[in-house]
């Protein structure tokens, strides 16, 4: 295991942390993230950072922890969406997130986010990178303002925060301004730095990377991928389909939308399986480009994971942060 020298002192684990635990599709987080919750000081909770385990009744295709994986460990932000339903958004994931970081660490336990969704992380941290904190004056005159006019005050002012924050959200739109009122700065501006440049992590907040050779974590993506095939996701796929058409990010996720190629009779399930591999595969490669970024942080911890069981990584990881 090669660890980064942290930067922040290690107190007593008295306050709770936020853990993120990143890595390749197939390369091991969950079993990572179970054993840390189990095994550090205090406890923890998991908090999933995957975009399609939000759908309820997606759980072969999207490698969704069963209840004998999770071993007990509260899982948050897991079969909170309909798949029929609308788009689940990365606002409606952060804002889920947050809540439930919040109340984890509210009940004294540590937060560990994990999860291969690369947006949603790097969203969550993003936002935890949001400017100086709040003043009540400012924000109590923002929040008298119609938002309408809120929204043209942040085009005017920040037309990038504009842009990424939706109409709706309010709360996310007198934050920017909030910002920019404090510090002159533009929230984007200061986002942007953490996107070009990450630099330390928030207090209390750790980054856990798990490291495959490229060749290693193709043969597991290849047999995950046929495992799930033969423990019945042809099946889920219909009993999904049974009760209405998918939305359009439910049926483009990895492994069901290849199904329905084959169900239109557009390819054999042979090549259905082969296109499944290939995408995950792709996607594993995408995954590794986003987590070289994270790599640059400063005591971040990266772990060669053929070289250890989850336990083994776990101690490791405790020792690391709580200097045991």
């Amino acid at each position: 295991m090669r660890i980064d020298p942290p930067i922040t002192p290690h107190d007593a684990p008295s306050r709770p942390l936020t853990v993120l635990v990143l890595g390749p599709t197939a390369g091991g987080k969950t079993a990572l993230a179970v054993e840390l919750a189990l095994t550090m000081p205090g406890g923890g909770e998991c908090v999933s950072a995957d975009s399609m385990q939000v759908y309820r009744g997606m759980d072969i295709g999207t490698a969704k922890p069963t209840m004998e994986e999770r071993r007990g460990v509260p899982h948050h932000m897991i079969d909170v969406a309909d798949p029929h339903g609308g788009a689940f958004t990365v606002a409606d994931w952060v804002d889920g997130a947050q809540v439930a970081i919040e109340a984890i660490h509210a009940r004294g336990k540590h937060a560990i986010v994990v999860g291969g969704t690369n947006l949603y992380i790097k969203s969550m941290v993003e936002g935890m990178f949001d400017g100086p904190p709040g003043d009540p004056d400012i924000r109590a005159r923002l929040e008298a303002l119609p938002t309408e006019i809120l929204r043209g005050d942040l085009a005017h002012h920040d037309p990038i925060a504009a842009s990424r924050i939706h109409p709706n959200d309010r709360r996310r739109t007198v934050r920017a301004l909030e910002v920019w009122m404090i510090t002159g700065q533009r929230l984007s501006e200061l986002q942007q730095q953490w996107s070009d440049a990450p630099r330390a992590l928030p207090p209390r907040t750790h980054a856990v990377g798990l490291e495959w050779p490229v060749e290693l974590i193709n043969q597991r993506i290849n047999a995950r991928v046929r495992a799930m095939l033969a423990g019945g996701l042809e099946r889920e796929l219909v009993k999904l389909l049974a009760k209405g058409p998918l939305n359009r990010q439910a049926i483009e996720s990895v492994g069901y939308r290849e199904l329905l190629r084959h169900f239109a009779h557009e390819c054999t399930i042979e090549e259905a399986t082969e296109d499944i591999c290939v995408r995950t595969r792709q996607f594993a490669r995408q995954q590794r480009t986003w987590l070289r970024r994270f790599k640059a942080i400063p005591g971040s911890i990266w772990i060669d994971s053929p070289l250890r069981t989850a336990p083994e990584a776990a101690r490791e990881v405790i020792g690391t942060l709580f200097g045991s």
